[in-house]
């Protein structure tokens, strides 16, 4: 591994049940436990799925042509099971809109690529997450 691919967050408590993730270029987000309005971390995961995809799609399809709408659902189901909380059955449904004519034809006519290579080879989030890799722990003082 080196210093190019490591990639960091640093998350802060900043109340009860609320925290903030800072990025190594000072960006931030707020989320917390689901007390509030606030994301909760499964609903971040659910967007980093869904960002990470949509980031490759609008790419590839924007080349093309501006869409008239593109959003996306990110849906799963969090279960409690013998060997404790997870979720199931991830699904990203895209919803992607492009103007009439040959541009617009053109983006329609690699939508459907665009999503497959997303998932099958570009999304580090889903990929990571179908390959099962493993997480670590560690308390420092």
């Amino acid at each position: 591994m080196t210093a190019d691919s490591l990639r960091s967050v640093t998350i802060e408590r900043t109340g009860p049940g609320q925290f903030t993730a800072t990025n190594s270029r000072g960006g931030t987000v707020t989320f917390g436990t689901g007390s509030g309005e606030g994301f909760t971390p499964v609903e971040l995961f659910l967007a980093a799925i869904g960002g990470c995809s949509a980031a490759d799609v609008d790419v590839a399809t924007t080349r093309h042509a501006e869409p008239d709408t593109f959003s996306l659902t990110v849906d799963g189901h969090k279960v409690e099971d013998e060997g404790g909380n997870r979720m199931t059955d991830l699904e990203v449904t895209f919803t992607v809109r492009f103007p009439e004519g040959g541009t617009g034809d053109r983006a329609r006519a690699i939508l459907p690529r665009a999503v497959k290579t997303s998932h099958d080879k570009l999304c580090t989030v889903s990929r990571t997450v179908e390959a099962g890799t493993p997480v670590t722990t560690k308390i420092v003082d």
